[in-house]
């Protein structure tokens, strides 16, 4: 299926407005990604260089900035979301049960909410049998969760032209990876309905920190700008706003305070209301 008949265009203008009950205006979905980096194959991504730029296997460096994430940057993204009472989306490889337990279970206890990453990070294009991985993705995430994923995202939002009907198939209802609204929306696919919730690179924290190389408050001060034009436009038409971080780059000493500063304000704003994946697509559900 050819990619513009996967979403049929829709102008926001021209949209019944979608409302939330009690004055709601804007729903804040965080995203924490939680990966497996194979210490024994190329590395999804690198902070540092080694000389002449090669690559090399094992790349110990980039492996341990990964591995500090898991170690010490996940505790203090996890204290911030305890202390505000916020629920987030764990977007996580598969492995990451049996790699790190003490992690997957932390988010288990919280009650955050599953959602497939596939089963290691890799792109999907990459991936020797898509269709198994995707399967073997959702069925240890819900022996582990006790639940079937209703979501997925893939590796760096990677996709290929069977993932939207692979997905289906999987029994996965909603994916992050069209990042091309501020409302959910409908892909459509051979095998069955599938739904977009909004995600966002503008703001994520792998482009703003590794891409783009901004200063450590980047990620906060962009969150607030940004919010400021869609609280006011919810007031007319509800929005979807995505916060995601990784525990590598948010979980640090310099940027966790402006984490943390990110939900002590949200919090404060009458009519924002934050949500998992699976409740905002029930929200959405309800509302057509």
């Amino acid at each position: 299926m050819d990619i513009k008949d996967r979403i049929e265009y829709s102008a926001i203008v021209d949209r019944k407005p979608l409302k939330l009950p009690d004055g709601g205006r804007l729903i804040v979905w965080p995203v924490v990604n939680l990966e497996e980096w194979v210490p024994t194959e190329p590395l999804p991504r690198r902070i540092l260089t080694p000389p002449g730029d090669t690559i090399h296997v094992p790349d110990i460096p980039n492996w341990c900035w990964s591995e500090y994430g898991m170690r010490i940057g996940i505790w203090r993204i996890m204290e911030v979301l305890r202390e505000f009472n916020i629920k987030p989306t764990v977007s996580m490889n598969a492995t990451v049960v049996d790699v790190y337990p003490r992690v997957a279970m932390a988010c288990l206890e919280d009650e955050w909410e599953f959602m497939g990453h596939s089963y290691v990070q890799k792109p999907m294009y990459l991936l020797e049998n898509e269709a198994e991985e995707i399967q073997k993705t959702v069925d240890k995430l819900k022996a582990y969760c006790g639940y079937k994923p209703r979501g997925w995202m893939g590796p760096g939002l990677t996709q290929t032209e069977r993932t939207p009907e692979l997905l289906v198939d999987a029994g996965v209802e909603y994916t992050a990876d069209w990042i091309l609204d501020d409302q959910p929306c409908k892909v459509n696919t051979d095998s069955g309905p599938l739904y977009s919730i909004p995600y966002t690179t503008e703001l994520n924290d792998i482009p703003i920190m590794l891409l783009q190389q901004h200063k450590s408050s980047m990620l906060y001060e962009r969150t607030m700008e940004y919010f400021e034009t869609v609280y006011e436009e919810g007031a007319d038409n509800v929005r979807v706003m995505t916060v995601s971080v990784h525990p590598y780059i948010h979980g640090v000493p310099h940027r966790i305070k402006y984490f943390r500063r990110i939900f002590e304000e949200l919090s404060k704003k009458p009519g924002v209301v934050f949500m998992t994946g699976e409740e905002i697509l029930d929200w959405y559900l309800e509302a057509q």
